[in-house]
């Protein structure tokens, strides 16, 4: 298709507010930057605009960049009696039953906003404020509640976000105790009025200005550790992504202290030694699993529990890159992401992929912002609840990535779904690059996942396709076969510009397993 930019969002509203951008004279940044704030506050529950976020920019001349925008450990200034309080146990049905903790003590810093004013600084066309208009006209009118979000709240709408007052007044705002179902028009005046200050005073407002002295008063009334300190001291992190040669694409993902990044990279080395002669299929279902496992084993037993996180990842890469796949086999024997992708005409790549973990439930007073849970995730603090020192960056699973082909073509390509962001980016990639599968076959084509639980035992969760039953049997592991795709396995969206005969075209492909979105403009 021609046009000017593409992209693949959560939903509708978001795309078309990075296709909006191209009007003013915008580009592939500045789209997804419009297109993630819209998601954030139009997806309540799955995320919210104060959570973390990865960008991954691969720039037409340049090397690809990687800005870590993600949450860290709050406390600073805190006394130690601080510590371990103000947390809510929530259990929910969700993903077959699950406990997290919610409450003011589960918020970390947060750095989304900070990532995307980085990205905006150094490669965005189009003023600020303007990148906000959308999301906030979108909450100040009204939007329709998207399926994935009202599905998330059916199962954490009666418990984790409904003993804040301020959190249950926004989602019962269509009659006492009801939960929102899709399609209700939801609205929130006071993030409105939130986005308008963000654009007109810039991101800096949530750090060191006024925002930031409503979120910090909030947090030490209620057992919170975020503090000013914590706010004022919070930096993005701009890092050189981990890079993998696969098939005829070079692809860039995001580095440590990010998990996603190395685990992903990781497989995907593995898969492009087991496509050379004599390896296996890219497309064998047991090339899948056993990569999966050989990977996914070894984090559990030497990052998951790490004290020097970066320096056990780094490790693992090191390893698998000198080795490669036999070498890391001898040393080992959150639903609530979005992400966005976008790339444009001339070639500019920009993923992002943003989370605010379950959600806290709390909502600042005043201001329609929902926090982040990141210090009540279980699977991102297995070294326990507040123990990190305040300042560190927590771990993550997000993913976000950009590939360059030889040709110049530029794909943008990421998705949500926890642990499973690296085996559905795994299989994705590994079709479209190696088995040079079309992009929406790729994303479409039955999933697997291999899940090492805490004790380090391995299952497997397979989607219903070719060969999949009978890989599931011969893995020897624990398995369950789903019989319908569904958002368990991710939901990858990707936007490419692709040359063919020298001729470039743009088209971007989203995930049926979640709502999504794609359009060109």
């Amino acid at each position: 298709m021609t046009g000017h930019v593409a992209i693949a969002a959560p939903g509708i509203l978001a795309v078309e507010a990075g296709l909006a951008q191209v009007a003013d004279g915008g580009n592939a940044v500045d789209a997804a930057i419009a297109a993630v704030v819209t998601a954030a506050v139009t997806e309540p529950g799955i995320v919210s605009p104060m959570g973390g976020a990865f960008i991954n920019v691969w720039a037409p001349g340049q090397a690809p960049v990687a800005i870590d925008g993600n949450v860290e450990m709050p406390g600073r200034g805190r006394p130690r009696e601080a510590f371990g309080r103000g947390l809510e146990q929530i259990d929910m049905a969700y993903g077959g039953g699950i406990t997290v903790h919610g409450g003011h003590g589960s918020v970390a810093t947060p750095g989304m906003f900070a990532a995307l004013d980085a990205a905006h600084r150094r490669w965005g066309g189009v003023p600020w404020a303007r990148l906000l208009e959308p999301a906030t006209h979108a909450v100040r009118q009204g939007y329709p509640l998207g399926s994935a979000a009202a599905y998330y709240l059916t199962f954490s709408g009666g418990q984790l976000f409904s003993w804040h007052g301020d959190t249950r007044a926004f989602l019962q705002q269509h009659g006492e105790g009801l939960i929102p179902t899709a399609g209700a028009l939801m609205r929130s005046p006071d993030l409105a009025d939130t986005l308008e200050a963000i654009g007109a005073d810039g991101a800096a407002t949530l750090y060191t200005g006024e925002l930031a002295q409503v979120i910090a008063e909030d947090m030490a009334e209620h057992g919170g550790l975020i503090s000013r300190e914590d706010l004022a001291a919070y930096q993005v992190a701009v890092r050189s992504p981990l890079r993998t040669r696969l098939g005829s694409w070079d692809v860039a993902v995001n580095p440590s202290p990010s998990i996603g990044g190395p685990v992903l990279t990781a497989m995907l080395r593995s898969l492009q030694e087991r496509a050379r002669p004599g390896g296996g299929a890219v497309g064998d279902p047991a090339t899948l699993i056993a990569v999966q496992r050989l990977v996914l084993e070894y984090r559990h037993r030497f990052i998951d529990l790490a004290e020097d996180l970066p320096a056990a990842l780094d490790e693992m890469v090191s390893v698998l890159g000198t080795f490669g796949a036999a070498g890391l086999a001898a040393t080992s024997t959150s639903p609530e992401t979005v992400h966005v992708s976008v790339v444009d005409r001339d070639g500019l790549a920009c993923s992002v992929t943003t989370s605010a973990g379950y959600g806290s439930g709390v909502t600042t007073p005043g201001t329609g912002l929902m926090l982040n849970n990141g210090l009540g995730e279980p699977e991102l603090n297995r070294r326990g609840l507040h123990v990190l020192p305040p300042g560190t960056r927590l771990a993550s699973n997000m993913a976000p990535t950009t590939a360059r082909r030889d040709d110049g073509s530029m794909l943008a390509i990421g998705s949500p779904g926890a642990d499973r962001i690296t085996t559905a980016l795994m299989q994705a990639l590994g079709h479209f690059c190696l088995d040079r599968m079309p992009l929406q076959g790729a994303i479409d084509a039955p999933r697997v996942h291999v899940a090492v639980d805490p004790t380090g035992h391995a299952r497997l969760d397979h989607e219903d396709g070719p060969g999949l039953r009978e890989a599931a049997r011969a893995s020897g592991l624990p398995y369950r076969t789903h019989e319908e795709i569904g958002m368990y396995f991710g939901g990858v969206g990707a936007a490419l510009l692709e040359y063919v005969d020298g001729t470039p075209s743009l088209s971007a492909a989203g995930d049926p397993r979640r709502e999504a979105a794609t359009g060109v403009g």
